[in-house]
């Protein structure tokens, strides 16, 4: 992501996530990014992208991609999702946004969530705000926190 207004934006809310983290037993919260996929067939960018993506994933990684075919969760019942691998004291969890072509079909297989932020379509960099914000969150929800109202 370039800089402006949305990387600052995401930065702020992954400071305050990794900052109530380790209260509520996850050991570290980042981003990483990879490239988008220069193969010229839509297939073939999803499988580049998809190797790359499987690259980051830590073994024993619980992975989560992001779609908008995917299942729309409240911010309690994802809480409680990731609550859930905390606790059952899964090593990672991965949350992917996939490129502009979608997700590989054999990742998407792999996923153990599909989560949509609604049925329309989102700006990449939006996504990625609105993920650092869910993230932060969720970690304001699992340590009880008051940032979450209903």
């Amino acid at each position: 992501m370039k800089s402006g207004p949305e990387r600052e934006l995401c930065q702020r809310y992954f400071e305050r996530a990794a900052a109530l983290a380790r209260s509520i037993g996850l050991t570290s919260i980042e981003m990483r990014e990879i490239d988008e996929g220069r193969a010229r067939r839509p297939e073939d960018r999803k499988t580049e992208e998809a190797k790359a993506i499987r690259a980051l994933i830590p073994p024993g990684a619980h992975l989560v991609l992001l779609d908008e075919r995917g299942k729309s969760l409240s911010s309690p019942d994802l809480a409680a999702y990731i609550g859930k691998y905390r606790d059952e004291t899964t090593s990672a969890l991965v949350i992917a946004i996939g490129g502009p072509d979608g997700f590989d079909p054999a990742l998407r297989a792999q996923a153990g969530l599909v989560l949509a932020f609604g049925a329309m379509t989102w700006p990449h960099q939006l996504v990625r705000v609105m993920a650092a914000e869910q993230i932060y969150r969720v970690t304001t929800l699992l340590a009880g926190h008051p940032y979450h109202r209903v």
